[in-house]
């Protein structure tokens, strides 16, 4: 492992985590709250980009290896929690351990929170809450990936160990990443304006909409979207199934490629499980509730788009639903977006593949001698690439199974223990039990806490950098 490696890239994550937390002391300076949290955070950041500096002057950095990708991915995502999480320290409204919980919420887009009264706290902690958001949709480590080129360390590795399926829309890594940040912009730029029209406040609109394109899930308001009106909830549930799509698809869309659009499996899936699970829990809440049509249906919209997107913010109270209403919404915990998307979860390509693979199973049971080859994006998908994602499933269900039975080793509930480890793992928020979405992880113990959080880190980065650093092979020298 070499050091300068290492520091090149924490002293970029550095930069891009002080330009955030300026922003938030201009906006404390401006509201007139508080100042120290943010100082002193910069103060820290300086301080360790001197370190870092030092570090790299002395010391020559080599080409990254794929082992040390794993490494440097993964405690890239602990450092930026980390450095997340002064703000909240420094600012007295978190003990370190909420505050880390927080931050790494905010980061992994996950949307969870320990926080009883969001409004209390100050405007300024509150954007810099949502920024985290805004900040980890994109995924810092793509953002780094803009300036690899000039860190000559092997950017391709970093970003592939990532996210595990991925489609190139050009053979450099650097003009991907700017034109997925431009995309991202452009969706963040244009929910903060149908949000104004809807006569919500700027500060409120850019901090949801750093929440929706994100698909992270705080909000600015205690009862996160349900008082706002119905235009608000209508356009928040557009934007995250916008921001559930491939953003790669939003290139093509530029270009005029309707041709990859239209021969694009995991977005038509994606609109399919969309539109028959809305559906279905309209008719549910219309037949079985008081609700007039319209209600229902934007209820069960905006929380089966904002679940499945694992947004996570709520216009509606979910575990007050009929029974079947419920546990729909903690089966589409492990949905997810679409990949290339700001969303967590298992992903609907996965999915997708696991459904191709069922048909071709009863099909060669039925024909056994037909040939039924698995097409997934008009490619033949070839055996080790249908074992990839079927190994990635089954792995994701045992990490599932630890974490749920770990926390209930710890005096959780059953069905809080299952919920926040499904939630943290897809980076969803509320959960069902004691962290439905009009409640919140304060009451739990600060180890729980700590698991929840290393589990939405896990989630984060699809398993296997995480999981790789714990296998004893990982550490023995060639």
């Amino acid at each position: 492992m070499h050091l300068g490696n290492l520091c090149k890239i924490l002293i970029r994550i550095v930069g891009i985590l002080s330009v955030g937390i300026s922003i938030s002391l201009l906006l404390a300076l401006y509201y007139n709250e508080p100042i120290i949290p943010f100082i002193n955070t910069i103060v820290i950041c300086c301080i360790i980009s001197i370190l870092c500096g030092s570090a790299i002057y002395y010391s020559k950095p080599k080409e990254v290896t794929k082992k040390e990708s794993f490494f440097i991915v993964t405690f890239s995502w602990f450092f930026i929690a980390g450095i997340g999480s002064l703000p909240y320290i420094f600012s007295h409204y978190f003990s370190i351990v909420d505050a880390f919980f927080e931050s790494t919420s905010g980061f992994s887009t996950t949307g969870s929170s320990i926080l009883s009264d969001i409004e209390a706290l100050p405007k300024s902690i509150l954007f810099w809450r949502s920024l985290t958001h805004w900040i980890g949709g994109i995924g810092i480590i793509v953002i780094v990936i803009i300036i690899m080129p000039s860190l000559k360390i092997g950017g391709n590795n970093l970003f592939s160990v990532e996210s595990s399926v991925g489609e190139k829309i050009l053979p450099k890594i650097t003009s991907v990443g700017k034109r997925l940040l431009l995309i991202y912009l452009s969706l963040t730029t244009l929910e903060i304006i149908f949000l104004l029209l809807g006569d919500m406040t700027l500060f409120d609109s850019i901090c949801h909409a750093f929440g929706t394109v994100a698909t992270g899930g705080f909000s600015t308001k205690n009862t996160s979207i349900a008082d706002y009106s119905p235009y608000i909830q209508y356009v928040i549930a557009i934007f995250m199934f916008l921001a559930g799509i491939n953003f790669i698809l939003y290139y093509y869309l530029v270009k005029n490629r309707f041709d990859k659009i239209k021969h694009n499996n995991e977005l038509w899936f994606y609109i399919k499980v969309v539109i028959s699970t809305t559906i279905l829990v309209t008719v549910l809440l219309y037949s079985q509730t008081s609700r007039p049509l319209e209600q229902s249906f934007r209820d069960s919209f905006f929380q089966v788009v904002s679940i499945i997107t694992c947004t996570g913010v709520a216009s509606s109270d979910y575990l007050l639903w009929p029974q079947a209403g419920s546990i729909i919404m903690f089966l589409l915990l492990f949905a997810g977006g679409c990949t290339g998307s700001t969303a967590g979860g298992i992903k609907m390509a996965r999915h997708a593949l696991v459904f191709k693979n069922l048909r071709n199973i009863f099909t060669k049971n039925l024909h056994p001698q037909v040939i039924t080859p698995v097409r997934f994006n008009n490619t033949i998908m070839n055996e080790k690439q249908n074992v990839a994602v079927l190994t990635f499933i089954v792995w994701y269900f045992i990490a599932f199974t630890v974490g749920t039975v770990l926390l209930i080793f710890l005096n959780v509930d059953g069905a809080t223990a299952a919920s926040a480890i499904a939630t943290a793992m897809g980076g969803v928020g509320p959960g069902i039990g004691t962290i439905g979405p009009v409640s919140n992880f304060s009451h739990l113990s600060n180890i729980v806490k700590i698991i929840i959080s290393l589990f939405m880190i896990l989630g984060r980065l699809e398993l296997y950098s995480f999981l790789v650093l714990l296998t004893p092979a990982f550490w023995k020298s060639k």
